[in-house]
């Protein structure tokens, strides 16, 4: 077998030369056979993103009876257009946080979908999920790719397949190329036959403010530039925008997200003739709605607590409602905590009452915020429970940043099984610091090797993240990396987990123990610790550590060799010469 340190070239760490390993092969009879059109889009897709995705199983969805007026509107107008003299050609919806945005989109999703006028969907996300869903590099081929599937637009895909065929590196080219190529060229050169009934009507997509930064510098300049999340963000917008103003284009535009100042901006200045904004605001009786939703919920309790129809009484829907103002994800959140949570009902809704709700008319999130507080609370350590939510969801260590020679530039979540082999000190200690947090997060079963964990709404991320709204809880982001780098080294020095693995996690473990992005989160950081990290690298059992890399040479990704000795010379710049 050939040394996977074959092919060996010279780069530079901080002035000194030192080996790193490319072009590893991995072992395999034969040559693989090309990929066909459709398989080279499916590698650039979000499949997550598609509003019935099995990644949003459990996302939110419009309660029976509740926001009907909202829906009724944005199905109207996607149907009909607008009556007055100016049509306008894009919606946005928008409005605070856990306003009821994508529980709305999604009903409205499956509404189009039963009529026939759906044509795309992406539902963007920073917080669960595929990390391929805060991205704006899958976004345009997630949508040709939707339409390649569409009964009613056989032209259209072959066109789409056509110049993927023409133009290999499209996957490559910027949002405004990419549209161009895969959407607006095959529309147009379809125009000889004008839509017919069938086709779909609208494009919907989700959470655009949740779309993250791609950044393309090279990482090797000192401060280089970045670009923003509002840069991508306006990126996609451009590019809808100038479909929409092209009069062959046969799709109305539905985009939801939060008033953030760009999107804002954007649509109230360049695409000001083009929009009609819906702001969710109490003109849609938003407190109606929550009533209907605490009812359905109070009448399961009672069901299933043999509870009086009596309870809880008249006064309290009314007093969750006040305490919302207006924001659905509050009554939301009070549900699935009196749904999951033991104990007595009564208690659990006694505990909910009593904490804060007076501030409600000065500050919206108070209450949310106390409620968050006292769920992440009840939890049996919180300090750990909490410092592990920033580690997942804040800071997303573990994600996997890598490049694939198909698809580019990589990241993809760290499954839950992962995340409890590199944090747990002990077998089930994740089990014990997420107790009573299933109404803030979805938490994998211990048999699940690769679902992540998820969040249920971005806004607990919000109150992690600010000082002023957590509190006693906040948590540093220096912290949470302390706390990843001592983990990180433990591991190195104890050989692994303390415990034993299956075969699927070990190959969890040692496929993402010397993942560039890990490895450089945790000695790029700490080099002012030089001597400590010195120290308790030297103490390792390299023979051991390059035993199990033989071992498990089957794991390796193409970067791990580099990797493994880019890590050792980061700390103790001797070891290049013993390679």
């Amino acid at each position: 077998m050939s040394s996977p340190f074959e092919n060996a070239s010279n780069f530079n760490i901080e002035g000194g030369t030192h080996i790193y390993a490319k072009n590893y092969h991995h072992h395999h009879y034969g040559e693989r056979p090309p990929k066909s059109s459709i398989e080279k889009l499916r590698d650039y897709i979000a499949a997550g993103a598609l509003h019935n995705s099995a990644e949003r199983c459990d996302a939110p969805k419009c309660h029976p009876e509740t926001r009907v007026a909202v829906q009724d509107e944005v199905v109207s107008w996607i149907c009909d257009g607008d009556s007055d003299d100016m049509p306008k050609e894009i919606m946005w919806v928008t409005g605070p946080a856990g306003s009821g945005k994508t529980a709305i989109m999604g009903s409205v999703a499956d509404t189009c979908q039963g009529k026939g006028t759906l044509g795309a969907t992406h539902f963007f996300s920073s917080f669960s999920g595929s990390a391929n869903r805060r991205s704006k590099r899958y976004f345009v081929p997630t949508l040709a790719y939707q339409f390649i599937q569409h009964k009613a637009m056989t032209q259209i895909a072959a066109r789409i397949l056509s110049a993927i065929d023409d133009n290999p590196a499209i996957f490559e080219q910027n949002l405004e190329v990419q549209f161009d190529q895969l959407i607006l060229e095959p529309l147009r050169a379809c125009r000889d036959r004008p839509p017919l009934p069938q086709w779909p009507k609208v494009i919907l997509i989700d959470g655009l403010d949740e779309c993250e930064a791609d950044q393309y510098q090279d990482t090797t300049r000192s401060n280089p530039p970045s670009r923003s999340r509002e840069d991508d963000q306006i990126e996609i917008l451009t590019v809808l925008k100038k479909a929409a103003s092209n009069p062959g284009f046969p799709f109305r535009i539905v985009i939801a997200s939060r008033p953030e100042h760009a999107i804002k901006r954007f649509f109230a200045d360049v695409a000001k003739s083009l929009t009609r904004e819906l702001f969710l605001d109490g003109k849609y009786n938003p407190d109606a709605d929550m009533a209907l939703f605490l009812e359905s919920k109070f009448a399961n309790i009672r069901r299933e607590s043999h509870l009086p129809s009596s309870w809880p009484g008249e006064d309290v829907p009314r007093t969750l409602i006040s305490n919302a103002s207006g924001q659905f994800i509050y009554v939301a959140t009070v549900g699935r905590f009196m749904e999951v949570s033991s104990g007595d009902p009564e208690k659990l809704l006694k505990q909910v009452l009593q904490l804060p709700g007076f501030m409600a008319s000065t500050n919206a999130l108070a209450p949310l915020d106390a409620l968050y507080t006292h769920i992440l609370s009840s939890s049996p350590d919180p300090p750990l429970s909490i410092l592990w939510l920033n580690f997942i969801f804040r800071e997303k260590y573990l994600e996997k940043q890598s490049w694939d020679p198909d698809r580019g530039p990589t990241t993809r979540s760290p499954a839950a099984t992962l995340v409890r082999l590199y944090l747990e000190s002990y077998p089930g200690q994740a089990s014990h610091a997420f107790r009573n947090l299933n109404s803030l997060i979805s938490i994998p079963s211990m048999e699940d090797d690769n679902t992540p964990y998820r969040l249920y709404h971005k806004s607990l991320v919000d109150f992690l993240q600010e000082r002023s709204r957590s509190g006693t809880l906040y948590v540093e982001s220096k912290v949470v990396l302390e706390h990843f780098i001592d983990r990180y080294l433990h591991l190195w020095k104890s050989r692994g987990p303390e415990r034993s693995l299956t075969p699927q996690e070990r190959k969890l473990f040692f496929d993402s123990f010397f993942w560039y992005s890990t490895v450089s989160s945790v000695f790029s950081k700490s080099a002012e610790e030089v001597s400590r990290l010195d120290t308790i690298i030297l103490s390792c059992d390299a023979v051991w550590w390059v035993k199990r890399s033989v071992e498990f040479e089957d794991y390796w990704t193409p970067e791990t060799p580099a990797a493994v000795i880019w890590a050792f010379c980061k700390v103790h710049a001797m070891v290049s010469a013993i390679v």
